[in-house]
């Protein structure tokens, strides 16, 4: 390395199991804990890792990737934004299948992303039942319960309390500012519109602030350091937020628009003048066509859109039919949450089908298949049982631990034993809960255990498993038996273990691994 970074810095980031629980990343010591002196003792490069010896005695082990990484934020600001106008969607918008959303986990990931970098996505063909936005919202986060309830109507009401529900048109805006937090995401879903008129319209606020900071820096300087008084009250409900119109991070990035003429209250004191000068500036901005992208919303279209970002509008429309929407109000972090979750169950079993396809393809302890094969049939023998998914999945696994790519385990066949059903089980604990990792942990257990308590299983091994059997310890004895028994996951680890036994034909055409990832995403933490 050219630089070594802050000892404190670097210490504070330890990856070992000493400083952070393995389950979670938590960190198990307090910043004071480390002694204000601490320096670094010696260091070297070596595989990749760059390996730390502190003055207290603690080693580190840093992947050089990781140091050399950059931050990109937590993709709030203009910095992770793909900012836009209205031509830019000349071909057409995010959009996608409810159906194929709910069951592809590639689909959802598009989904949630385009709401993460554009501000919005369409999803089409949502049923038109009443809440079911709810259910929209609930496949990537919770909803956030408003004064307006769980649920809103978006439809005429006779005696209205926002001007959303009557036939007028609305101007480009964001949604109660008046709140904070305000409610970051917002979803409606038309379930009948016949009138004429009342299409919407979106505008890209970080794209009509940034054109405000190009065209007139004083006037968006003076909306980002502005408190602006947003108003709502109605019989039952008072709420004041003050919060600027243009929101920017310490580093000066457009982060947030809060933009709602209707709910602007009084602004008092100095700088009145400026500030209106500004906010008349970026209102006609906001009005600007290019930037506004109109569409129709048709039954069964659910819009998702970042209410941090985007400002939403609609036309008037003629009550010569009935328009009926209903929305809700999520959150953009359980979006960012589950977007990230998707990518690393994602990564997870691109790597796992990488060691199927590559370090799979070899032989197979002496039998007449490869591992891959081995594996694969074990998991079509589960499969044809009607076995539970978690046992699909713990049978396709368990052998896992035989992949020295990533686990790094000894020869077996050369009277060493590689632990590889602890070793895989640990490995695998990363995604999947123990109704999967157990039975992975114990099947070799329970091959001992079976040869002590079957009478003729013994008999059944191949050539290759009676020799693995004496390196792993061979059958139990009365008080192993008893006690693997008694293991909560024992009769899952048997189970697993004749599926395993019979998994050794040569010439035997299964599915392959891409088959069973969706069985596997729908299980992984």
């Amino acid at each position: 390395m050219t630089e070594q970074p802050p000892p404190h810095w670097l210490r504070d980031n330890c990856p070992c199991a000493e400083c952070r629980d393995p389950r979670n990343g938590q960190k198990l010591f307090q910043i004071d804990d480390l002694p204000p002196d601490l320096t670094i003792s010696a260091s070297e490069e070596l595989d990749g890792s760059l390996e730390v010896l502190w003055s207290d005695g603690h080693r580190s082990r840093y992947p050089l990737t990781w140091l050399h990484a950059t931050d990109e934020g937590d993709g709030r600001t203009e910095q992770g934004k793909r900012l836009w106008t209205a031509a830019d969607f000349a071909r057409g918008i995010p959009e996608a299948d409810w159906e194929a959303y709910l069951t592809d986990p590639a689909e959802q990931a598009a989904v949630l992303a385009a709401v993460r970098r554009s501000g919005f996505a369409l999803l089409r063909g949502v049923p038109t039942v009443e809440r079911q936005v709810l259910r929209v919202a609930e496949s990537f986060g919770y909803v956030r319960v408003t004064n307006y309830g769980e649920l809103f109507d978006v439809r005429v009401e006779p005696d209205p309390n926002n001007l959303a529900f009557t036939d007028e048109a609305i101007a480009p805006h964001t949604d109660n500012p008046y709140r904070d937090p305000v409610p970051t995401l917002q979803l409606l879903h038309c379930l009948e519109n016949s009138a004429t008129g009342g299409d919407s319209g979106l505008v890209d606020g970080f794209t009509a602030a940034a054109i405000l900071r190009d065209e007139s820096p004083e006037d968006f300087e003076a909306l980002t350091r502005t408190p602006v008084p947003f108003v709502f009250r109605d019989r039952r409900t008072e709420l004041r937020a003050d919060r600027p119109l243009i929101e920017v991070d310490p580093l000066g990035r457009i982060r947030e628009v809060r933009f709602n003429n209707r709910s602007i209250g009084t602004l008092r004191g100095t700088g009145r003048e400026a500030f209106y000068a500004a906010y008349r500036r970026f209102a006609a901005i906001t009005l600007r066509p290019e930037l506004r992208l109109a569409f129709r919303l048709d039954p069964g279209d659910c819009l998702i859109f970042d209410n941090t970002r985007l400002l939403h509008a609609r036309t008037a429309f003629e009550q010569d039919g009935r328009r009926h929407l209903q929305g809700c109000y999520a959150d953009l972090d359980a979006l960012h949450s589950a977007l990230a979750v998707l990518h690393r169950r994602t990564a997870a079993l691109d790597e796992l089908a990488e060691l199927f396809a590559g370090e799979g393809a070899g032989e197979y302890l002496g039998e007449a298949v490869t591992t891959a094969e081995h594996m694969l049939q074990a998991a079509a023998a589960a499969e044809a049982a009607g076995a539970p998914d978690h046992l699909v999945a713990a049978a396709l696994l368990h052998d896992v631990g035989h992949f020295r790519g990533t686990l790094h385990g000894r020869d077996l066949m050369r009277g060493l034993d590689n632990h590889h059903s602890d070793s895989g089980a640990d490995w695998l604990a990363r995604w999947f809960g123990p109704e999967v990792t157990e039975p992975v942990r114990l099947h070799v257990a329970a091959k001992r255990y079976l040869c002590a308590v079957e009478p003729g299983y013994r008999a059944g091994l191949s050539a290759a498993s009676e020799y693995t059997l004496t390196v792993q310890g061979g059958p139990m004895d009365d008080h192993e038996a008893a006690a693997f028994a008694r293991l909560p996951g024992a009769a899952d680890a048997v189970t697993v273990r004749r599926w395993d036994d019979q998994a050794k034909e040569p010439n035997t055409t299964t599915s392959t691994f891409d088959h069973y990832r969706p069985l596997l995403a729908a299980l992984m933490r």
